[in-house]
């Protein structure tokens, strides 16, 4: 792996090393893990108190109420956590009659709220500090105020008039009518009070207690259908993570219902193809859209609840059908296989890895920005709106139902090499996901790239069709190479509407790790 290609692409940045790291998108929430890891906390240890202060540093993308996935490896073994939410009781489908599709916000989104199981299921099984000990770093920044940093500024900006005003949002996030400055400070001390309760009570608050009444309260008087029996009923799942081998390494993925079966598809596809040698060639970019257009086709045919699923995920990576796929790739000219319908995102990623050799891989998100737009008034509890994910065609595996859970966009990802682990990893921004961990690790494992220079690299994004986003940094002659094989070619500016995600990664080298975070967000990783 070449750590010294630190000029190949625009930010320059460096790969960062040492015996413990810890990558986010925000760099409090880096600093707040690396502070528990300090003192003397692991890697599960700093995840969760990470991930709990990305909930307030960058309530643009995850909050409180937010759903939550993690990779974990303890020293034999890669285990997976699902703490999606499944939707109230009430929500059959003739509660959505007279209308074609979900909607986007207010309280017939939301689905019961899983990262706080996450954080209580991670620390009950693998922590080493309490849970009131890893939510202070948080609930700090929440009282006494951040200076909100510049790319989640101008993401809240962006927001501002996007998400309904009436259901707490305004009066919770946009201070005078407006959303901070880069630099400006700003306090969340109801989620202070809420953090503190989460910690004390173990979680019980937030799913049994004043936060989960306070949540019922406000949905009912807002037409939601939520009661405190879909809080008290909800739980964390443990999962065994699917796998595939690709370019030399056994990747794993969290089981559907959400997308990262098609990062495996899409490397199972890879891995049977000559990428040639060049990481930015026509060839290899040709070949990854192909694979990844192939992988997406499955993933929105087939891919739900794996209850309502018609295929099973053993189905879809069996290798005689990745072979059959690969097969389909035409190396001569671009292919249009149906890829379904884009979805979008608001998502953090974070890494961490202990002196002790565990690494965490956690994803956390909101869906789409800040949510739902529904804000409790005590707890400023910001709720998601992954309930907007689920279809109202009732032929579709994804089809709206009590206690189910929706298609999800967000996915963590981990690494092993002949059984030992090698990088923890993810990508955030909604339908990029998929798309850009397998870019990623196709780029370190199978081109050799460095950490931080597969990061800073330009990403392509399938849109439907021939028609593929790739940023505009990526060499002309690539661009131009591509649409004379047929790709209907959009060159993007970096991160145009956070189109092309953010990544973070930390990778095993020898006795050390090498940590990297994404220009294209506030991202920072530390290493001690």
């Amino acid at each position: 792996m070449n750590f010294s290609q630190r000029n190949l692409y625009p930010s320059q940045r460096s790969t960062n090393f040492g015996r413990a790291a810890v990558a986010t998108s925000e760099p409090l929430a880096t600093a707040a893990g690396l502070e528990v890891m300090a003192q003397g906390g692991n890697a599960v240890d700093a995840a969760i108190a990470t991930a709990a202060t990305l909930t307030i540093t960058e309530p643009t993308s995850n909050g409180l109420g937010a759903d939550t996935f993690a990779l974990v490896w303890d020293g034999t073994a890669v285990h997976g956590l699902n703490a999606s939410g499944r939707a109230p009781a009430a929500w059959t489908l003739d509660r959505f009659s007279g209308i074609d599709t979900m909607p986007t916000r207010g309280w017939d989104v939301v689905t019961v709220p899983g990262a706080v199981s996450a954080w209580v299921a991670l620390c009950e099984r693998f922590g080493t500090r309490s849970l009131a000990d890893l939510m202070a770093p948080a609930a700090r920044y929440a009282r006494e105020g951040f200076p909100v940093a510049p790319v989640t500024a101008a993401n809240w900006a962006a927001q501002a008039d996007l998400v309904p005003h009436e259901n707490g949002f305004a009066a919770n996030f946009l201070p005078g009518g407006r959303a901070p400055a880069a630099g400006e400070v700003f306090r969340l001390p109801g989620a202070a009070d809420a953090l503190d309760l989460i910690g004390e009570s173990n979680g019980w608050a937030f799913y049994r207690g004043a936060i989960a009444e306070e949540i019922v309260a406000q949905s009912q008087a807002g037409g939601g259908a939520h009661t405190m029996e879909d809080f008290a009923a909800h739980r964390a799942d443990w999962v065994d993570p699917l796998t595939v081998d690709a370019h030399g390494l056994t990747i794993h993925q969290i089981p559907p219902n959400g997308q990262g079966i098609a990062v495996l598809i899409a490397l199972g596809i890879m891995d049977r193809l000559d990428l040639g040698d060049e990481p930015d060639s026509v060839r290899a970019l040709h070949l990854q859209i192909e694979a990844v257009k192939l992988a997406l086709a499955d993933l929105h045919a087939h891919v739900a609840d794996p209850g309502s699923m018609q295929l099973t995920s053993a189905d879809l990576l069996d290798p005689a059908y990745l072979d059959a796929r690969a097969k389909l790739v035409d190396p001569g000219k671009a292919g249009a296989p149906e890829t379904g319908k884009p979805l979008k995102g608001g998502t953090v990623i974070l890494t961490t890895a202990d002196p002790s050799g565990m690494m965490v891989s956690l994803i956390q998100s909101n869906y789409e920005g800040f949510g739902s737009g529904c804000v409790t008034p005590r707890y400023q509890v910001s709720l998601q709106n992954r309930g907007a994910a689920f279809s109202l065609d009732p032929a579709s595996p994804n089809c709206v139902a009590p206690g189910k859970r929706p298609f999800h966009t967000i996915i963590p990802g981990f690494a092993t090499k002949d059984g030992a682990p090698f990088m923890a990893y993810g990508v955030m921004g909604g339908p990029i996901q998929a798309q850009g961990q397998a870019q990623l690790v196709t780029r370190i494992a199978r081109f050799g790239q460095g950490v931080q220079t597969a990061i800073d690299a330009p990403r392509f994004r399938v849109l439907s069709g021939r028609e593929v986003a790739i940023e505009d940094h990526m060499p002309a002659e690539t661009l131009e190479g591509l649409r004379a094989l047929g790709h209907e070619v959009v060159a993007e500016a970096p991160n145009v509407a956070f189109g092309f995600g953010g990544a973070q990664a930390i990778v095993r080298h020898g006795a050390v790790y090498a940590a990297g975070s994404d220009p294209r967000k506030d991202g920072m990783a530390l290493v001690r």
